[in-house]
């Protein structure tokens, strides 16, 4: 990650080969490094553009460097440059061009780039039809399909309901008639109240037989939908606006509902209180722990609702205090009812609606909640689990991939039935897009190296650190387009685009990163350092072409910023035509590099140069050998070698 330009030029006297990062020590560095320098690719490029040259590449390179250092009015110009030369470029350089051209005021031309982005590099408008069209039901008939559901067998002809599962017992909400001559019912269902009631769970999680839970909870009222931490010590459980005996009322003299916590002591639930954002004057109710159990996550009609019923959450604090309720907004949230909340362990929050496109009454949705509290798509689980009556109260142990929900459809038991599943396909295709970032010359792995991941219009989604063995890796969608960078001080940031597979399994992306600064010495190639194989002339003359100077250009540019740099310029040749044509011809050709460049201002005494034809060739074709024309290109080239600094 650079916060300046990303190329540099510097000479240094004194330098540590394994360590780049430590030129506050070049004083003590060891004296063989004297004769090392840096060539600045970037600044060449930028120089010569400026003397008018054109090119493509040049061009990407230029605006890409300012663009990823956040200098958009430079990079605006070099894309600017870019587009006048050619549109035919790949779709990313239309929104960093549109992104650029924001920052100096021109929007309209920004969004005609954005525009032409979005056309290009639009995912399967199918998605989109959907939403527009609301054809919700063709999405239900595909998320269907995927669980098999049965009577969980703790059912009575009463509402059952609210299930949690804590070190392997089945806790749940009930207001069957036990037989006690002080059950009470409500008289807005004529249903008792309800208490909570606990059953043994095997290993293949079949609920055993049905007994009370803990007496010291139940009150005169209802007790409901519990959630455990993992140690089984602590619980949070709804109940209506009772406690010590004192029944709460709103102004309008309704009992409503709260959350309340309770510790397991001596196999005892004690310490029941209330929550600090719990009022008489709106329910709170339903609670669900996240995972890490710092969140907690439950149904409210507070200020700041939505709809008739919202999805919240609050934070744990350390000192078991609590933070600021939150609502989790219109993602999740609409003008209905959202209730009965559940996280699991892989981050994805299951809770009922009626407020969304669904079969009928309260259906499960879920949602995946992302690192920074945001939330992707919400969708139906489907109509094995959903049905044209309220179903709700979605549990799943992400393991064995079973779980309960309830629902009053019809065929069941009592008011309310709990109903066990097995989740046969997740809903969601997840790939493991991953990978290993490594230095592009010396392959070695780059530990340390920061990867971002973006979806397909670049909106940012997520980041890490690639580790010791330079490895990375994401948990994203099947099937769709993702834009993965990767930057690292001292090397040049990349973007690569890539899309992952249709099915559940791991789509790999290996990211090589080019060292930003050239490193020479005496003996190597000048030409290297920004890609130079070879000069280009007409056929069978040594006149300098148009883009034989575009790159002798940036050869010039090196040897006036190092007055001290003499170069031996070398002119090869392959093996076809006679060896004494070839010897004059490349001869010829080098002793019109340095003619062009000493006419360009650099000193004839640093300039040395031969032909040397065919007599050094770098493969097996010599003369009646068969080779191909790749293999031939290889021999005929230039060589810029550095004798002296």
């Amino acid at each position: 990650m650079k916060n300046y330009i990303i190329l540099y030029l510097t000479i240094v006297s004194v330098f540590s080969f394994d360590c780049y990062s430590q030129k506050s020590k070049l004083a003590s560095a060891d004296k063989k490094y004297d004769n090392y320098s840096y060539i600045d690719a970037i600044k060449t490029y930028e120089r010569v553009a400026e003397k008018g040259y054109k090119s493509v590449d040049m061009f990407q390179k230029l605006g890409n460097s300012y663009y990823f250092n956040a200098d958009l009015e430079q990079s605006a110009k070099w894309y600017g440059e870019l587009f006048a030369m050619t549109s035919e470029v790949q779709p990313v350089y239309y929104f960093r061009y549109s992104q650029s051209l924001k920052v100096i005021g021109e929007n309209d031309k920004a969004n005609e780039m954005l525009k032409k982005f979005s056309e290009l590099s639009a995912d399967d408008s199918r998605g989109d039809l959907f939403l527009s069209n609301v054809n919700y039901l063709d999405a239900i008939k595909n998320n269907s399909g995927r669980y098999t559901v049965e009577n969980a067998g703790i059912n009575s002809k009463y509402s059952d309901y609210g299930t949690a599962v804590t070190l392997n017992k089945i806790v749940f909400t009930s207001a069957r008639d036990t037989g006690s001559l002080g059950q009470r019912k409500h008289t807005w269902t004529d249903q008792h109240f309800t208490d909570l009631y606990v059953a043994d769970l095997d290993e293949e999680m079949n609920p055993g037989v049905v007994d009370k839970f803990d007496k010291t909870v139940q009150s005169k009222f209802h007790e409901a939908t519990p959630t455990f931490t993992k140690d089984g010590k602590t619980m949070y459980f709804t109940r209506n606006n009772y406690l010590e005996g004192k029944k709460g009322k709103n102004a309008n003299k309704v009992t409503l509902i709260k959350i309340y916590k309770a510790t397991l002591e001596n196999d005892q639930w004690v310490n029941i209180t209330e929550l600090a954002f719990d009022s008489d004057n709106y329910s709170t109710a339903h609670p669900s722990l996240s995972p890490d159990e710092k969140t907690l996550y439950f149904a409210s009609d507070m200020p700041g609702t939505l709809g008739q019923s919202d999805l919240f959450k609050v934070e744990i604090n350390e000192d078991g205090t609590f933070g600021t309720p939150i609502n989790l907004g219109n993602t999740i949230n609409t003008e209905g009812r959202e209730s009965f909340p559940f996280v699991n362990d892989e981050n994805e929050i299951y809770f009922a609606s009626d407020g969304r496109p669904g079969i009928g009454g309260l259906d499960i949705f879920v949602s995946k909640i992302n690192e920074d509290g945001t939330f992707n798509k919400v969708d139906n689980v489907g109509s094995d689990v959903n049905s044209s009556k309220d179903d709700f109260g979605y549990w799943i142990d992400t393991k064995s991939r079973k779980g309960f929900f309830t629902s009053n459809r019809d065929g069941g038991q009592g008011y309310d039935d709990i109903y066990k599943f097995l989740e046969l396909k997740k809903l969601t295709c997840e790939q493991k897009l991953y990978g290993k970032v490594t230095d592009l010359d010396t392959k070695q792995a780059l530990p340390g190296a920061k990867v971002s991941l973006f979806d397909n219009r670049f909106n940012s989604i997520t980041e890490v650190m690639s580790d010791s063995n330079g490895d990375y890796a994401f948990k994203v969608e099947c099937g769709k387009t993702y834009n993965v960078r990767a930057e690292k001080i001292d090397y040049t940031t990349k973007e690569e685009t890539i899309t992952t597979g249709k099915v559940n399994g791991k789509t790999e992306l290996n990211i090589a990163l080019e060292k930003e600064q050239c490193k020479v010495a005496i003996g190597d190639d000048l030409g290297i350092c920004f890609g130079i194989k070879m000069i280009y002339f007409d056929l069978d003359k040594s006149n300098i072409r148009k883009e034989a100077a575009f790159d002798l250009e940036k050869i010039l540019d090196v040897l006036l910023q190092y007055p001290t740099m003499k170069l031996d310029i070398r002119s090869h040749t392959d093996s076809r035509a006679s060896f004494k044509y070839n010897e004059d011809l490349s001869d010829r050709r080098a002793k019109s590099t340095i003619s062009w460049l000493v006419k360009n201002g650099v000193n004839l005494d640093r300039l040395t140069g031969k032909g040397y034809g065919e007599t050094q060739l770098v493969n097996k074709c010599s003369d009646d050998v068969d080779c191909t024309e790749a293999e031939h290109q290889m021999n005929r080239r230039s060589e810029f070698i550095i004798t002296a600094l």
